[in-house]
């Protein structure tokens, strides 16, 4: 069995390389104890285990797309090399640029072979939050696949895999774009997110509220601390496929690790198959 490890960042604004440092800080080293706490250990990481780091990870939720937008590669760059370096699958925020000049919230995917497997642009820019200003949405529903190898006693070295499909932050209230994600065989979806924390309820309710919908596992990482113009309540959390809460961090910066369990997720859908009974002409 693989594990997830959520890391709650928080964001140094606009400054890449101490959020790239704070990153491979708090997964090799560990973090600092808060209120007197001892420092916490840093994560257990396997070959094949899952990192997901939150939106726009290394600049922070800025508008300033000429400023941290990755025309470099220096995001994707990190991101790769640290998922080489673990041998493991890497799940992160970045900004890109379209042809168009306008900026893309982009979610990258990369594998252990220090390669991007897979890059997702948010479909919703935040209107609220003037995103939709700078940013353009994408117009793809994106899976990947998450592979590791098992320890079994039947199977010597027995691959295993699961469908993940990335989404980002304020996706999370659009319902149809999980469906779409289900359709394209997701049993997984990621949320990378800086998500305010005056709305810290919805995020909670959302999550769960998805798993359940579709059967599946969702992994929520939004950041903490603060930026020039918002607070965020960190919150990040793991939900099981019958919306059971498996590990939810507090508010603080600090790596929440839990075990994927492909298998349960399986049985229960098999079990309980409320897919079946979709109304296509709803669509």
């Amino acid at each position: 069995m693989a594990s997830a490890h959520l890391v709650q960042l928080d964001i140094a604004w606009e400054d890449k390389a101490a959020n790239h440092r704070a990153v491979r800080e708090m997964l090799l080293r560990g973090g600092p104890g808060a209120g007197g706490e001892a420092p916490s250990p840093p994560p257990r990481i396997e070959p094949g285990d899952l990192i997901v780091l939150p939106e726009m990870f290394d600049t922070g939720f800025s508008l300033h797309i000429e400023r941290t937008n990755d025309g470099d590669g220096m995001t994707e760059s990190f991101v790769a090399a640290l998922a080489g370096e673990l041998r493991c699958f890497v799940v992160a925020g970045a900004t890109a640029v379209g042809t168009d000049g306008r900026g893309r919230n982009r979610c990258l995917v990369a594998g252990p072979r220090g390669e991007i497997v897979a890059r997702y642009d948010k479909v919703h820019p935040f209107t609220y939050g003037r995103e939709g200003e700078r940013f353009s949405g994408g117009r793809e529903v994106v899976t990947w696949e998450w592979e590791w190898t098992s320890e079994d006693a039947r199977v010597e070295e027995a691959a295993e895999r699961m469908t993940v499909c990335p989404t980002i932050c304020y996706d999370l209230r659009f319902p149809e774009l999980f469906r779409a994600g289900l359709d394209r065989g997701a049993e997984m979806f990621t949320v990378i997110a800086s998500w305010p924390a005056p709305r810290a309820a919805h995020w909670r309710a959302l999550l769960i509220a998805r798993a359940i919908e579709n059967q599946a596992i969702v992994l929520g990482v939004n950041r903490c601390g603060s930026d020039p113009h918002l607070r965020y309540a960190g919150g990040s959390m793991a939900v099981d496929a019958q919306g059971h809460v498996l590990a939810e961090a507090d508010g603080r910066a600090r790596v929440l690790s839990v075990p994927v369990d492909a298998s349960r997720m399986r049985s229960w859908r098999a079990e309980f198959p409320a897919w079946r009974d979709r109304r296509e002409w709803l669509r």
